[in-house]
């Protein structure tokens, strides 16, 4: 049975997108199988995992909204290791055409019920903001990774994003948990970021991973390339970070 993982935040530009694509190429890495789902109508996730948004033919807006099979929409991203269900701009009128559905937050998480034997791991990559969309994806998790760049909002935006989850908890997903937190675009020698990075771990202890992703050139470049950061500089400190992630996320959840 897969284990399901949203990556969310409603902040953008917190590398939420590169922590989804880069922690399922390197869960890949590790042997694993995976599926990556993008439900971001931007298509960052397909077009860094090898896929060009623009040729698919379908996507997981034919999922959600035609009741497609999820299993049929799905591609191999033969250039980042592992299966994506991806998006395109056709997503963007989804939570229109979805609004008067009945069990419209459901809608993912029933997808995804066949495919689960398929997969040890499935990744959501969540669009930055707090709609039907990143609805349907913490309605389909297990718990929820949370990308934090260290700045003086951040902690404003987690708590918006906390109650989000709560919310959910107490009335579709009662299974919900945050899995964990991770401290993106990292620089230690700004004592702000160190400041906030103490605040997390302080609020929220072991939740926040001990892995931490650095500022990095290599990590910003690779999705020009289409591919994920092992492929594109293995010996990069953003590489290393994100198998090291990986690493976290196995021991957590196996053992």
């Amino acid at each position: 049975m897969a284990i399901v993982l949203s990556v969310a935040n409603q902040k953008g530009g917190v590398g939420k997108t590169t922590t989804s694509v880069n922690l399922a190429a390197s869960l890949a890495q590790m042997k694993r199988r995976v599926l990556l789902i993008d439900l971001d109508p931007q298509g960052n996730a397909t077009m860094g995992s090898g896929i060009n948004k623009h040729d698919l033919e379908v996507s997981v807006y034919d999922v959600l909204v035609d009741d497609a099979d999820a299993a049929a929409m799905i591609v191999q991203a033969e250039a980042a290791g592992f299966d994506l269900l991806g998006a395109n701009t056709d997503l963007t009128g989804a939570e229109l055409d979805l609004a008067n559905r009945e069990k419209r937050e459901y809608r993912l998480r029933e997808a995804l019920g066949s495919l689960q034997q398929r997969y040890d791991y499935v990744i959501i990559d969540c669009p930055p903001a707090l709609g039907l969309l990143t609805i349907n994806g913490l309605v389909a998790a297990n718990s929820v990774i949370i990308p934090m760049q260290c700045e003086y909002y951040a902690l404003e935006g987690l708590s918006a994003l906390m109650g989000t989850i709560e919310r959910i908890k107490a009335s579709l997903n009662p299974d919900l948990m945050v899995e964990g937190l991770v401290r993106t675009m990292y620089d230690p020698r700004n004592s702000l970021s160190r400041e906030v990075s103490l605040q997390l771990i302080e609020h929220f202890g072991d939740r926040v991973y001990r892995t931490v992703v650095p500022r990095n050139v290599r990590l910003a470049e690779a999705p020009s390339y289409g591919v994920p950061i092992i492929f594109y500089d293995r010996q990069s400190r953003g590489a290393r970070a994100y198998l090291a992630l990986a690493g976290e996320v196995v021991k957590r959840r196996e053992g």
